[in-house]
């Protein structure tokens, strides 16, 4: 069952690691490159800064970002920023998510995000919290996949794992951990039965496009291609 209070607090918990981490760097180190491609570590904070306040206008009734282009310009102008402004506005950002969750509010109701997509409002704090927990790893600073809290891990490819579910061009894939736990998801016209099996880790990381795939074992057919998040 979600809970959304206790993901606001599981926020508030990855958002202290990820600025705690984040201080022992330099304006230097701001500058250079995240793991995402064309990306520096202040374009990764620059985003997290700009989700969070889209996230408080998704819990408002708002539209999460005043279009794509706007999204896209406002992590351009912040990222070259020092890091001391960096961290700031990540922190105050952050707080401003924390409010917003905290006012009383319908946590069952439909809300709209980018592109079109809806979700009930209770998911929301936990679709932060991906944005939070993923690029801390993204910033390559010594946070990896295999740091992330086991339960974090297990309800991110379970949530993936939907995200994927019936997608045409996905086969039908069965997701295998080495300690025994199962998740299907895909489903495409071709009915293959394909089984990846690996680490937690390892498929959190193939299925959110941070890694390749080349460390799980996969039977019956080629490893998928997975569409774009």
């Amino acid at each position: 069952m979600i809970d959304p209070q206790r993901d606001l607090e599981t926020v508030r918990e990855a958002t202290d690691r990820l600025l705690s981490a984040a201080a022992r760097l330099d304006n230097a180190a701001i500058g250079g490159p995240s793991r995402l491609p064309g990306w520096s570590r202040g374009h990764v904070l620059a985003h997290l800064a700009r989700n969070a306040d889209a996230v408080v206008n998704i819990l408002g009734g708002r539209p999460m970002y005043e279009s794509a282009e706007a999204r896209d310009a406002d992590i351009e102008r912040d990222a070259p920023r020092p890091l001391a402004d960096q961290l700031s506005d990540v922190r105050e950002s952050a707080a401003r998510f924390q409010a917003a969750g905290a006012e009383a509010a319908d946590w069952s109701r439909t809300v709209e995000l980018r592109n079109g997509v809806k979700d009930a409002a209770a998911r929301i704090p936990f679709r932060r919290l991906v944005e939070v927990e993923l690029h801390h790893v993204d910033l390559d600073i010594g946070y990896e996949l295999e740091d992330l809290p086991k339960e974090f891990t297990e309800r991110e490819i379970d949530f993936l794992a939907e995200r994927f579910g019936g997608h045409k061009d996905v086969p039908s894939t069965g997701l295998a951990t080495d300690d025994g736990q199962f998740w299907t998801t895909g489903g495409g016209a071709d009915g293959a039965a394909v089984v990846v099996t690996g680490t937690a880790s390892e498929l959190l990381g193939w299925l959110a496009g941070r890694r390749d795939g080349s460390a799980l074992e996969v039977t019956g057919g080629p490893l998928p291609a997975l569409p774009p998040l």
